[in-house]
């Protein structure tokens, strides 16, 4: 009996976990419409900075362009931009990253270039922090959702460290989100910027589905479509003023973009983490209760055998 006993404390125990996996599935789930969502409401401004970006491009397309962010240097040092996350239970997302990061680091070091980190999220901060790496800075407890916000302090800690010249290139390094079960993690040159980077790209938006009772994701093309300005558009100020004025602007936006990108990507992999765990949480509860009924059946067996041999000796 006391083995009995056992197996239904572990029975109980494993559908209670279940309940949690499910809740936290379900959790992510909505968290990742949620990030749907704001990506799709960054995307109005985003594609306005663009086309105000590619009419002044065009308008200085002849002349020089001397920025401080399109100055381009002799590569000593680079900062490692890199974008994991404040919780676990999330399969390899965390780890995959850190991976990524750690092969570039050591690919700078083999050329002879210097690096530090600034780093994103709680995950990254703990394991970087413990080999006692080179870090400028951390940023801990963000949103889930990322902020323009949270963006805009990140993208300030970057340019004063490209425009004080204690780095010459920085290099994001993010999961890109891909489907629900798989992620990639990149690398991307923030600084210094390049009149190939300003360029109007096609993008892809990723909608969350529920058919059937089970998750998937669309996605959808979405080119810009750019309105050109008229070749005899007098601007007030000078372009490369305006230029130089909404650079960072851009800059906080592709940092914005990849804190999305990064945050879709987690939550999914979560939602994958979760949705595994419940599976096989099913799968040892039907071996326990066999287990279960193997146990009974064999302790009532006992017990008749025994009732007839009792009545046999009498």
């Amino acid at each position: 009996m006391a083995n009995l006993k056992a197996i239904r404390d572990r029975i109980a125990s494993v559908k209670n976990t279940k309940k949690i996996t499910e809740a936290m599935r379900l959790v992510a789930a909505a968290k990742v419409r949620r990030a749907q969502e704001q990506v799709n409401s960054t995307r109005p401004f985003a594609d306005s900075l663009a086309q105000v970006l590619y009419n002044i491009q065009g308008k200085l397309q002849f002349e020089d362009i001397d920025l401080p962010l399109f100055q381009q240097r002799e590569i000593k040092k680079v900062a490692l931009l890199v974008v994991s996350g404040d919780r676990g239970l999330c399969g390899g997302y965390n780890a995959n990253i850190i991976r990524r990061a750690e092969t570039r680091a050591k690919e700078l070091e083999a050329q002879g270039i210097g690096y530090t980190y600034v780093l994103i999220g709680r995950k990254a901060k703990q394991y970087f922090g413990n080999r006692n790496a080179s870090t400028e800075k951390t940023f801990v407890g963000l949103e889930q959702i990322p902020t323009a916000a949270e963006a805009a302090e990140i993208g300030e800690e970057l340019l004063s460290l490209f425009l004080a010249e204690e780095v010459d290139k920085v290099e994001l390094i993010y999961t890109k989100f891909v489907s629900l079960i798989a992620s990639k993690p990149v690398i991307q040159t923030l600084l210094p910027l390049t009149t190939d980077s300003l360029a109007v790209k096609d993008d892809e938006i990723f909608r969350l589905t529920s058919k059937g009772g089970e998750f998937g994701v669309e996605r959808t093309s979405v080119t810009s479509q750019v309105e050109t300005y008229p070749k005899d558009t007098i601007f007030e100020q000078d372009p490369v003023q305006i230029l130089d004025a909404l650079l960072p602007l851009y800059l906080n936006n592709q940092i914005l973009r990849s804190l999305q990108e990064s945050a879709a990507s987690e939550l999914a992999a979560r939602m994958t983490a979760m949705n595994n765990a419940s599976e096989n949480a099913t799968d040892l509860i039907g071996a326990l209760t066999l287990s279960y009924n193997k146990a009974r059946q064999a302790a009532i067996t006992q017990e008749l055998s025994e009732v007839v041999a009792g009545a046999n000796a009498l």
